[in-house]
């Protein structure tokens, strides 16, 4: 197939950010199909275009960034809509899929399906506009109205629905039961963490203030909904029980120098907690590798109990436990296998003291090292669940006359 995919924070592995779309992409490639990507440029200079792995990228001149105000934002997601919609009504295409956030995207998405009189397949990431109207972005009711207006416009003209967790697929189904919908999750991308235990134990001689101590990581979005100041005040309370872990925040985000402050004041910054700058996701690997627990945060909001993390699945493909301080499925995955930890969530005192007992506790750690690994493995392999996410397209697009199918046949 010829397939238009617009996302509008596309990452490589060369750069910061989740690497979802790219992983898929390339697979497609590998598989035949040919893949124009739309995307925004991450410093909003110019328009270009690259090949990165057979993917033939349409960088858009539209910056967006987490540390960006909400109207900035807005602005941000309004004039990639425009851009991405001029570059996708010029391109042939036999299927559209578009993903978000933000819900936009399916803007442009619909147009270029329209034009070319082909399907669009839409993926959900999170509950939007549940999530923003949770907290307070969407506040006047006539911005909730039509944030709910573009949703159901978006589901009504798909031919499919993805989404990367069963409650995201719930809630849909729920609210608009003729909509197929298929779960696709994040993805354990093993193949790049393929060695990283080399990586890690070079990253802990590298750095003295590491060495052979314990390690609790964060490395993602230090944003409003992550709420990573939850680790600055578990690593105030470790200073005093259990000085030698460290904790090592790396990441970019609104809230980066509100957390460096709060660090700073309760006297934990550079001691034993560590912030650092973000890395490209290929660099990741080696702090996933050197820590022992990884953690994947949310603030306490009941419609971001659907999230489905990169943060969640790296510690898998790194065969690393993995703490959540929010319910949801991945907390209920965690409690049921033993992979790792679930943290109370508006207790950092309490969730220091169950993170210090777990690190004292080399058998608890090596069996969820264990679990963890076989999560990444046997559930979570990012080419076991591109063979879903393959079949979603094919089945949206199949009923196309002449469509060449991944047998070579055409569909009649």
């Amino acid at each position: 197939m010829r397939i238009t995919y617009i996302h509008q924070y596309f990452r490589t592995p060369g750069m910061a950010g989740g690497t979802r779309s790219y992983e898929f992409a390339r697979r497609l490639v590998a598989r035949g199909h040919e893949v124009h990507l739309i995307t925004g440029e991450p410093n909003g200079t110019r328009a270009r275009i690259s090949t990165e792995a057979g993917i033939v990228v349409h960088w858009l001149p539209v910056s967006y960034h987490n540390a960006m105000s909400y109207r900035r934002r807005i602005l941000a997601f309004l004039g990639f809509v425009g851009h991405a919609a001029v570059v996708a009504g010029r391109l042939r295409h036999d299927l559209v899929f578009a993903t978000s956030t933000p819900l936009t995207v399916a803007i442009p998405g619909v147009f270029a399906a329209l034009r070319r009189r082909v399907p669009m397949v839409f993926e959900v990431r999170d509950l939007w506009p549940e999530v923003p109207i949770a907290m307070g972005v969407l506040r006047s009711p006539a911005t909730r109205w039509a944030a709910h207006r573009l949703e159901a416009w978006a589901y009504r003209r798909s031919a499919h629905v993805v989404t990367v967790s069963q409650g995201i697929a719930d809630s849909i189904v729920r609210r608009f039961p003729g909509v197929p919908v298929t779960v696709v999750p994040n993805g354990a991308d093993r193949e790049l963490f393929a060695g990283a235990d080399r990586a890690g134990r070079a990253l802990r001689r590298a750095t003295p203030w590491l060495g052979d101590r314990p390690m609790i990581l964060y490395a993602g979005t230090i944003g409003v909904a992550n709420g990573v100041d939850y680790l600055v005040r578990m690593a105030a309370r470790l200073a005093h029980t259990d000085p030698e872990v460290r904790i090592v925040i790396v990441g970019d985000g609104r809230m980066r120098d509100q957390v460096r402050e709060l660090a700073a004041e309760l006297g934990v910054l550079d001691r034993n907690l560590f912030l650092l700058d973000p890395v490209a996701k290929s660099e990741v690997v080696a702090y996933y590798a050197a820590c022992d627990l990884a953690t994947c945060l949310t603030v306490n909001v009941p419609e971001l109990s659907s999230d489905s993390s990169n943060k969640f699945f790296d510690a898998f493909a790194a065969g690393r436990p993995v703490a959540v301080n929010h319910a949801g499925w991945g907390a209920d995955l965690l409690a049921a296998t033993g992979a790792g930890l679930v943290l109370p969530a508006d207790d950092p005192d309490g969730a220091a003291a169950m993170a210090a007992a777990f690190l004292r506790d080399p058998a608890a750690c090596a069996e969820a090292r264990a679990v963890s690994a076989a999560l990444g493995q046997d559930r979570f392999d990012r080419d076991r669940l591109f063979g879903d996410f393959e079949r979603v397209l094919l089945g949206a697009a199949g009923e196309r006359p002449g469509l060449v199918t991944r047998e070579g046949s055409r569909s009649r």
